[in-house]
């Protein structure tokens, strides 16, 4: 496909049975652990995108050995302490944040300098946020003005720490768990709402953890431990890649759509929730538990008329990577739609928040913005018929697949440009959509 597509016609109604590719959190993680447990683990639909490849070129380098069959990724892992690197490692993590945070933890006790860097958009974002406690741990570590690239030289002689995270970042709390693990001692976490699929993966292990949740904090102890054993796991589909097909159904007329065999943990649902709020018609069937994470199939039928929604912070950290697409809905919605503190949007792999309402406002849609709260002012009947060019300049996946469904359901003629950008999370993203009867040129 060329860097540039061209849609020039709304979807047509459609009755769809569909399935996502694996979950990018969860495949990072499950690479990332592989990597450290002893023996063989096997790997189901694992996610074949940029962010997972990065990941294996990562445990590769680190001295990991993988193969892929026909239907998994086979990963070989030495233990806690079996890293095997060369002199000087350079880590490229590419886009991914997770990658380049988690692995941090996983260095925390190998002792030679190892180099993280990032693309132009990762090298962007604040990793303070992660350094500053694995330090704690006793590793030496440096970044320059807070951000990539970082190096880390770990210690054979780490100690447990008490750590308070307050941002509500899974990455950042994922990092320390890790880390925990390579300590004698009692990693005491204090941890805002977040993404919990360590949590569920540590239990799966039976690597030693306790648990207690109130309202706003999750309070983890991890006793650091000798080694764990290989596992196998068959990865859920992605909800955040499914958020766009979601929204797509909602806003085309006469429109069923099932999605089969998604994670619908409760840290991952806040898209769900939200739009249900706004009248969607979304349900959970075929529920099971599968280690530790809840999978359904996802059924979507179109709705008419939406309403607007004043969206609880409390669910702002459970929809953080589908407020692009929660604004579509709330763009095509009847009434004002409040969003309050997405500060965490710009923290992403683009000033998400910031382009977003660029975006809207190109569309001729009304927001109002106080800070990192904003206002959407709906219209059901929002039909465009001008010309469209986005240009995607930090390349994120999300504005992308953002801007397509809103060519797909809003009209008019759109030239979107920077399409490479969907290998990051979803490189299915377009054949699914042309599945669904989309016309892209």
């Amino acid at each position: 496909m060329t860097n540039h597509i061209v849609i020039k016609k709304k979807i047509t109604p459609f009755k769809k049975k569909i399935g996502v590719s694996g979950d990018k959190s969860i495949s990072i993680r499950s690479v990332l652990l592989a990597s450290q447990a002893i023996g063989k683990s096997k790997l189901y639909n694992l996610l074949e995108s940029e962010d997972v490849f990065n990941a294996l070129k990562t445990i590769k380098s680190l001295g990991i050995k993988y193969k892929k069959f026909s239907s998994h990724y086979e990963i070989t892992g030495y233990g806690l302490n079996g890293y095997k690197l060369k002199k000087n490692l350079v880590i490229d993590a590419g886009n991914s944040g997770t990658l380049a945070r988690l692995i941090l933890g996983l260095l925390i006790n190998v002792n030679k300098s190892v180099k993280i860097v990032g693309d132009k958009s990762l090298s962007k974002r604040d990793f303070s946020r992660v350094t500053e406690p694995l330090s704690l741990f006793g590793a030496n570590i440096n970044s320059s003005n807070r951000k990539l690239p970082v190096k880390i030289i770990g210690s054979e002689f780490l100690r447990p720490i008490n750590y308070f995270e307050k941002l509500g970042s899974a990455q950042c709390k994922s990092a320390v768990m890790l880390a925990a693990l390579k300590t004698h001692g009692l990693t005491k976490i204090k941890a805002k709402k977040s993404r919990d699929h360590t949590e569920m993966f540590f239990k799966h292990l039976n690597i030693p953890i306790k648990i207690s949740k109130n309202k706003k904090f999750d309070f983890i102890e991890i006793k650091g431990i000798s080694n764990f054993k290989s596992f196998d796991y068959i990865i859920p589909g992605d909800i955040s890649s499914c958020a766009f097909f979601i929204v797509l159904t909602l806003l085309s007329k006469k429109s069923y759509l099932v999605i089969k065999n998604v994670n619908i943990n409760k840290t991952r649902t806040g898209i769900i929730t939200i739009l249900n709020k706004m009248k969607a018609n979304i349900n959970f069937k075929n529920k099971k538990n599968y280690k530790g994470e809840l999978i359904a199939d996802i059924h979507v039928k179109s709705k008419s008329k939406l309403l607007s929604i004043k969206c609880p912070e409390k669910l702002n950290s459970s929809a953080i990577d589908e407020f692009l697409i929660i604004f579509i809905a709330a763009a095509k919605a009847k009434g004002i739609s409040h969003f309050k503190n997405l500060s965490e949007l710009n923290k992403k792999e683009s000033p998400r928040l910031d382009i977003a309402i660029k975006i809207l406002n190109k569309l001729g849609i009304k927001v109002k913005r106080n800070n990192y709260d904003i206002k959407i002012y709906g219209n059901p009947d929002l039909k465009l018929e001008g010309k469209y060019v986005i240009k995607n300049f930090m390349k994120d996946h999300r504005v992308l697949m953002m801007s397509c469904i809103a060519s797909l359901t809003l009209g008019g003629e759109w030239k979107i440009y920077d399409t490479d950008s969907a290998k990051t999370s979803f490189p299915n993203f377009f054949k699914i959509l042309k599945q669904l009867g989309a016309k892209i040129n």
